[in-house]
């Protein structure tokens, strides 16, 4: 195979009922992942994944190592078809997969982790006075301006949290202050301002509660230097070792995820096939948007695992 892989773990958000009963039913090495999980967490995430309730599913602390948990199981399924990656990245919770991937963290400990990650989080701003909302076709400097605006009105946080792609950043923050700062990036030229279903206002300064929970979590954890490249969101850099990749686990609860930046950090260490490894095609849609010339497969469930199972044997000619 002479393609240079890049694995994407998806974030938050793409969480669905059913996600990866198939490939658990189909591959002993998937089932044992999801035993491992439910162990580590105490109770049945496997269920969770596969049966729901939709409402349990969606709460941040259960969501956050379900998807960790569905990404890792589809990983060992793709690494049992001989299919490793080269360099990886992860949009927010989905950097802490990526870590898995590259050996960083240790599976049950990642999802110990990322139950706590999610818990703190939500507990960090009361429900219903955060928010956050995706800004479509405006530039990040005209955001940044929208947001220091709002700020200044308001006198609450509100900053941009999500640079997804050069059409569309999110921004999160005290409600008032987003919904002020939504308006504000309409009237500068904004096609859409759309405020998001969130539970919590996510990568604001509002989130340092949670921040400081992550490093207390990390600082009792063996990291390793991860054994392939990582992308960090909160630089869009890699990172190559241990210290590196605890640093940027921690200060990206507050932090900006650095999307754009980190794909761009792939293409240049000589990434030329994306694969998106868990649950729905979010990242794909964004990397079709940062640099449409390159190749994006998902592996979600066994359709989608037959068909870049097929275009990875197929000879390059016939691209």
């Amino acid at each position: 195979m002479s393609n240079k892989i890049a694995f994407l773990f998806p974030g938050q958000g793409s969480q669905t009922v059913g996600m990866c009963r198939e490939l658990a039913e189909r591959f002993p090495i998937a089932r044992e992942t999801f035993a491992e999980a439910d162990e580590a967490v105490g109770f049945s995430l496997s269920k969770l994944c596969f049966e729901g309730p939709e409402e349990d599913l969606k709460l941040t602390e259960n969501t956050q190592p379900a998807i960790l948990t569905v990404s890792i199981a589809t990983l060992r399924v793709l690494a049992l078809h001989g299919i490793e990656p080269a360099l990886a990245a992860g949009h927010s919770l989905g950097e802490w997969s990526a870590h898995v991937a590259a050996g960083t963290l240790a599976f049950a400990d990642a999802v110990r982790s990322v139950k706590a990650r999610g818990k703190a989080m939500q507990l960090a701003v009361p429900a219903g006075q955060g928010g956050m909302a995706a800004i479509l076709s405006l530039s990040p400097e005209q955001i940044a301006e929208a947001c220091a605006e709002a700020a200044q009105e308001t006198g609450l946080i509100v900053s941009a949290a999500n640079f997804n792609s050069p059409a569309q950043t999110v921004i999160s923050g005290a409600l008032a202050a987003v919904e002020k700062a939504a308006e504000l990036a309409k009237s500068k030229g904004a096609r859409r301002a759309v405020m998001l279903p969130v539970s919590a206002p996510f990568h604001c300064a509002l989130m340092q509660p949670a921040q400081e929970e992550v490093a207390r979590v990390l600082s009792t954890l063996a990291l390793a230097a991860p054994r392939i490249p990582v992308a960090a969101n909160v630089t869009g850099g890699l990172v190559n070792t241990a210290d590196a990749a605890k640093d940027a686990l921690i200060r990206q609860v507050t932090g900006a995820v650095r999307w754009v930046d980190c794909v761009q950090s792939l293409v240049a260490a000589g990434a030329d096939l994306f694969i998106e490894v868990g649950p729905g095609k979010v990242l794909s849609g964004l990397l079709r948007q940062i640099d449409p010339a390159q190749k994006c497969l998902n592996v979600a469930d066994s359709a989608s695992l037959e068909k870049a199972l097929a275009e990875l044997a197929a000879p390059e000619s016939a691209e």
